[in-house]
Formats: structure tokens, C-alpha cells, sequence
């Protein structure tokens, strides 16, 4: 039977690096939600679709294939076959993936592809309603946070080291909006499941998260 964990939490807190690194370690598959909204994004962006155009949305939906490859260590995400792991992590992308992810039809269509992958495997996943909705039996259920500000300052130091010109303002501003539309929305909010465990990172290291997560999974595994 398939070992599941879910890690949720809000934007920034983490959750994307911290579930790669605890996935290596314990040896479950990792699956990035995050990136799947951001390439539906994408192909709004591109294609002029409208988060109010439901005939565009569900054609889109027929049309897009999203798929998740493993390339020397490095998790690749393309795009009907493009390879655009660089480019969902673009402002223009960030700017809009909380509001694509509100959808309900792009949301019932991610879940569904999310649940065919943890069938037959043992996996991590990381999102806003893993643990709440997508998994709601989960063996593992971790709730991920930190404060805003200090979420807005791993943000901008990310981006500085991708190049991405940004601004500490903007980016906090962004995370805040984020929040509210994610606390808030009527399709799976984010909140912490009942039976989540609750894991403070603001000052903590990465390899000190990673540990406390780790040894979570362990003593469940047994």
C-alpha cells in the first residue's frame, strides 16, 4: 500500500524545497503541485485565456498534458512537451497562479491527475490542500508556515540568485494577497488539517526543517 505525506502551507513558506529535500531522504517520490497551476498559468498567459472563460478553460484542460521528469537530480516540468521549468517561475507567472489555482475546474482536473499518481506509489506532496482535500487520509500530514515577512525575504533572495529582478515591497505585498485569496477562497482553502502537524520554519534552517520533518516520517514508518 502506498505511504503518503502531505506538506501544506502558504506561499513561500518553503514547502517546494523542503519536500524535495525530505523526499530524497526517505526515499518517496516527489510531486510538485505548485509547478502543475504554474504551467496551466503559463499556457493562459500565452494563449490569452481568461480566468472567467469557462469554454476556453475546459478546452484548455482537454488539450494540455503536463509532465514531471527527473534529468541528472534536477526535477524538469514541461509543457506539452516544452521544457519550462525556468519560465513558470518567471513574475508574470506569480503574479497570476494564486488566482489560476482558485478555479474550480483547473482545481478538480489537478486533483484528479494528483490522486492517479499516488495510487501506486510512495510519495510527498507539497500544496495549499493536500492534506484537507487531496489526500485527506494521509499518513503524514505536516503543516508548513512562517511569517510573511520573513517568507517574502527567502522570496527575494531566491530570486536574486535566479537573476529575476525584484523588489522586497512587491514581493511581500504579493504574499499577503496570496494569502487572503488562499485562506479565503471557496475551492480548498488553505488551512491546517486537525490532524496536521504543525512545524514553525522563521527560525529555523533548511537542514533543521528537514530533519524535524524527517524524523516525523520515520517514527509513523516505524
Amino acid at each position: 500500500m502506498a505511504f503518503i505525506v502531505a506538506i501544506d502551507g502558504p506561499a513561500g513558506s518553503g514547502k517546494g524545497t523542503i519536500t524535495s529535500l525530505v523526499g530524497k531522504r526517505m526515499n518517496l517520490v516527489n510531486i510538485d503541485t505548485g509547478a502543475m497551476y504554474r504551467c496551466i498559468s503559463l499556457y493562459m498567459i500565452r494563449n490569452n485565456i481568461s480566468k472567467d472563460d469557462k469554454e476556453a478553460i475546459k478546452k484548455m484542460l482537454e488539450e494540455i498534458k503536463i509532465d514531471m521528469k527527473k534529468i541528472d537530480g534536477v526535477d524538469k516540468f514541461y509543457l506539452n512537451g516544452e521544457d519550462v521549468s525556468g519560465k513558470i517561475r518567471e513574475k508574470e507567472v506569480n503574479e497570476i497562479v494564486s488566482q489560476v489555482s482558485h478555479i474550480i475546474e483547473v482545481r478538480e482536473a489537478m486533483v484528479d491527475l494528483q490522486r492517479k499518481m499516488g495510487e501506486n506509489l510512495d510519495i510527498i506532496m507539497e500544496g495549499r490542500d493536500i492534506g484537507t482535500n487531496v489526500f485527506p487520509n494521509a499518513d503524514v500530514k505536516i503543516y508548513l508556515d512562517a511569517t510573511a515577512e520573513e517568507r517574502a525575504n527567502r522570496r527575494l533572495k531566491q530570486n536574486m540568485e535566479k537573476g529575476i529582478e525584484s523588489n522586497y515591497e512587491e514581493i511581500l505585498e504579493n504574499i499577503k494577497f496570496r494569502d487572503h485569496n488562499d485562506k479565503t477562497s471557496d475551492v480548498a482553502p488553505l488551512r491546517q488539517a486537525e490532524d496536521a502537524i504543525y512545524v514553525d520554519s522563521t527560525n529555523l534552517s533548511i537542514e533543521e526543517v528537514v530533519d524535524k520533518i524527517s524524523g516525523i516520517i520515520q517514527e509513523k514508518r516505524g
